[in-house]
């Protein structure tokens, strides 16, 4: 997992096999190259950088549309290199209009990315649970997924079309604009932030054969968090869960930090947590003994 010298299938080929299987493909939020080799040890098949939790690592502050493109395909970079399974990847709004969507997939193609959602918000955007959204038009986020599915190089690389008009226009207008955005190219559909799930199965059965779906199981969001087997029964292909990973994080750094503060040393907050030889050999050292004792180092 994650090796330095690397083999095996090409990310991108095996993550289209992955999705054509009859089950949805669960991709666990990653906001690191840490947190994305324990997804990875988990024994999941895909990891999915968020935008949320990049935004939260690398700056501590909401998910606001506060980083570049640049910024984002960095961290991507790093969690690519982390890891053997394919990485899919928040690209926001592509970050500027259809040439800069061309721009964003070639960068983030060439750090080894598998796929990409772009949304159809505002610049600057929001995260898709929260409130004050606003959405360019259908015309313009249809040219951009063109624009997107011609930059590729790849052909194995995924285009997914997120649009989050269902908090702003009404579902009505989100199946419309999904439908116009699979016309455009687009592999995937993703409807942000269905609060019902009378809403998510009608998302799934409006555009059932239209495009392959995806369901965000945004942990505390607004959509319903559905069983599994109630999301794979309606039809979806690919389920995100994209901050347990950054909440779970918090929850323990939290809790060290409390026991330093009130006893003096986190010896109280220890137990069950990695020992440091445990700690080295899950992010690699054994495999770089390895490699030491092979190339002579």
């Amino acid at each position: 997992m994650g090796d330095l010298l690397r083999s095996g299938p090409a990310p991108r080929a095996r993550l289209r096999e992955l999705l054509a299987a009859p089950d949805p493909v669960v991709a666990p939020g990653a906001y690191d190259a840490l947190s994305a080799r324990l997804v990875e040890q988990a024994g999941f098949d895909v990891v999915y950088m968020t935008g949320f939790g990049t935004t939260a690592s690398l700056l501590g502050r909401p998910d606001v549309g506060l980083l570049g493109g640049a910024e984002m395909v960095d961290n991507a970079r790093r969690i690519v290199a982390a890891v053997d399974v394919p990485v899919i990847a928040d690209a926001d709004t592509g970050y500027g209009n259809a040439i800069n969507v061309v721009r964003t997939v070639q960068s983030y193609e060439q750090a080894g990315v598998a796929g990409v959602h772009l949304e159809d918000q505002v610049m600057p955007k929001k995260c898709g649970h929260m409130s004050g959204k606003a959405v360019i038009g259908t015309d313009e986020m249809a040219g951009k997924i063109r624009a997107a599915v011609a930059a590729r190089r790849d052909p194995d690389f995924l285009v997914i079309a997120r649009t989050d008009a269902a908090a702003v226009e009404g579902l009505d207008a989100a199946l419309e604009r999904a439908r116009a955005y699979a016309d455009a190219g687009a592999d995937l559909l993703f409807v942000e932030a269905p609060t019902s799930e009378d809403d998510i199965a009608r998302v799934a059965r409006e555009l059932a054969g239209v495009a392959p779906l995806v369901f965000n199981w945004a942990e505390g969001g607004r959509t319903p968090p559905l069983p599994l087997d109630r999301i794979a029964e309606l039809g979806f292909s690919l389920v995100l869960f994209p901050i347990g990973t950054l909440l779970a994080a918090t929850t323990g750094i939290r809790a060290l930090l409390a026991a330093l503060r009130a006893d003096g040393t986190p010896a109280g907050a220890l137990p069950g947590v990695p020992s440091f030889d445990e700690f080295t050999d899950l992010i690699g050292l054994p495999e770089i003994r390895s490699l030491e004792e092979r190339f002579g180092a």
